[in-house]
């Protein structure tokens, strides 16, 4: 399994964005502390992740999808180290 980083800019005020989410809790694993990032552990591709979530995007939105690796350093709670060293 490879962790990717899904962060995106949802570009449309009060759009509903809830399909997208359900999207992308979907792709396997996921862990979501931070506004507009998330980490998905999956079997998948950036590509194949892409394909996945874009019908949910407007056409303003922006979104960035990247393998994560090893060397990462974070101020987040205890839960989000914990599911991170898990999933790395």
């Amino acid at each position: 399994m490879t962790v990717f980083v899904v962060s995106y800019d949802l570009n449309n005020p009060g759009q509903s964005y809830d399909d997208l989410y359900k999207a992308i809790k979907s792709i396997g694993p996921w862990w979501h502390y931070l506004d507009s990032t998330w980490l998905v552990s999956t079997n998948l591709t950036a590509k194949n992740i892409y394909d996945r979530l874009s019908p949910h995007l407007d056409s303003n939105d922006r979104i960035l999808i990247i393998e994560a690796g090893k060397n990462w350093h974070a101020r987040l709670n205890d839960q989000a180290y914990q599911w991170i060293r898990l999933h790395l």
